[in-house]
């Protein structure tokens, strides 16, 4: 068997969470292998809403395993927080999430770090969540970090170590700050995680593909938001795309499967970045509230703009991306006409390649198409797809040269509708 994989195609907040929820009763074992608790993924069923930042998106169907993989930096506190959530909710999650042992801690120090940071950067701010992820990997990268698996073994020692450390840099850059007021409850989960079961995670999810196993890999953030192939710097600290997962949970390149790459209708951004579809006038405004876009940890407004073909396309190179899902297709129901950028005017030059700087001069070129002026939320079936957009469906497959697998027209997990089968 090999992993399947599910990622964000855009700058993050696609609908990764409902998705993941929809596609989980074909797997046995769900893994989020990236990211931490910066990443709100949303989920809608039977009259309730979920908000998941740590624990994967699978963790309503049935009995299936999820696991947080190595690539997860995992914030205790929060950790506790989200689960003694979905415990009040009715969900009891004990027997089915499991950790990787090398998964790295995000310390209380971690958050005090990225708002000094971010302070200290003025106008440039990044726009980070300030949830001490940026900080954690950084330390994981300089051979510093704390690891779930620590908690194991000498902890306390490794964790003054660290803590002190931390505190040399806030004192040099003159932060005022109370740790004392966060580190309660930062220690309060660390014991929390120890009613989970550990594991090494790698050797987990090898042995289970060997007993024939589905496995789905579930990604946070997204591709324009990867540390190397985003609009850096304007990115998260880990590696959103398709090799991430690899890295994050300790499979092969060749053990991957089919990969699914997921985007808007349209385009939304959180915080800082050059974001050259931008709708800064009614129709942007139109779009948020139309699409309730307010990032589901933050709360922060999402700046929205039509679709992004250039960066799409791009997305789907790097990740190799087998089969598409376009989320929010009826927020443009209203819509008279729908715009798409096909290439760019960087410097006076069109392109049709993503460039290396992303924050220069860039001019979108746009294509129009009619609106399809419906209503799509009641629809089960793509028989029941009106004419115009059916036409934008053909339009974006014939763009993007892959094949749109599953519409949605809604928030909630029936309002999904899937356009064939895998062969």
């Amino acid at each position: 068997m090999k992993v399947d994989t599910l990622l964000g195609l855009q700058w993050g907040d696609e609908g990764k969470g409902k998705i993941v929820d929809v596609l989980t009763p074909n797997y046995d074992i769900i893994a989020r292998f990236q990211g931490g608790p910066n990443a709100g993924h949303t989920l809608e069923f039977e009259g309730q809403k979920y908000v998941l930042r740590s624990v994967p998106s699978g963790i309503f169907q049935g009995g299936k395993i999820n696991i947080i993989g190595n690539g997860v930096v995992l914030d205790p506190a929060l950790f506790k927080a989200e689960i003694e959530a979905l415990e009040a909710s009715g969900h009891d999650l004990t027997q089915r999430l499991y950790i990787s042992r090398k998964a790295h801690l995000i310390l209380p120090t971690h958050r005090l770090l990225d708002a000094a940071y971010e302070t200290q950067k003025g106008s440039g701010k990044i726009g980070t969540t300030g949830k001490g992820i940026g900080p954690a990997y950084t330390d994981k990268v300089s051979r510093n970090g704390l690891r779930v698996g620590d908690i194991e073994c000498n902890f306390d020692a490794k964790y003054n170590e660290a803590i002190a450390r931390h505190e040399t840099i806030l004192q040099q850059m003159r932060y005022e700050y109370d740790l004392k007021a966060i580190e309660k409850e930062w220690r309060e989960g660390i014991e929390y995680i120890k009613r989970f079961r550990l594991i090494d995670s790698d050797h987990f999810i090898n042995n289970a593909l060997r007993e024939g196993k589905k496995v789905l890999a579930e990604g946070a953030q997204g591709t324009m938001l990867d540390i190397d192939f985003g609009s850096y710097p304007f990115v998260t600290s880990s590696n959103t795309i398709c090799a991430g997962a690899c890295t994050g949970l300790g499979v092969a390149p060749s053990k991957i499967g089919e990969v699914y790459g997921i985007f808007k209708a349209y385009c939304t951004r959180v915080g800082s970045g050059p974001f050259p579809t931008e709708l800064t006038d009614e129709t942007g405004q139109k779009m948020r509230d139309l699409g309730q876009e307010y990032g589901s940890v933050t709360g922060r407004p999402r700046r929205c703009g039509w679709i992004d073909l250039v960066a799409l396309r791009y997305a789907i190179l790097i990740d190799g991306v087998t089969h598409l899902i376009m989320m929010k297709s009826d927020v443009l129901d209203t819509f008279d006409t729908i715009k798409a950028c096909v290439a760019y005017k960087v410097d006076g030059k069109e392109t049709e390649d993503f460039p290396f700087n992303l924050n220069g001069s860039v001019e979108p070129a746009y294509v129009e198409l009619p609106g399809w002026q419906t209503d799509m939320t009641k629809m089960q079936a793509e028989d029941e797809f009106p004419e115009e957009f059916n036409a934008y469906l053909s339009f974006l497959e014939e763009t993007l040269g892959v094949k749109v697998k599953i519409v949605s027209v809604g928030p909630d997990r029936a309002q999904t509708i899937i356009r064939y089968q895998e062969e």
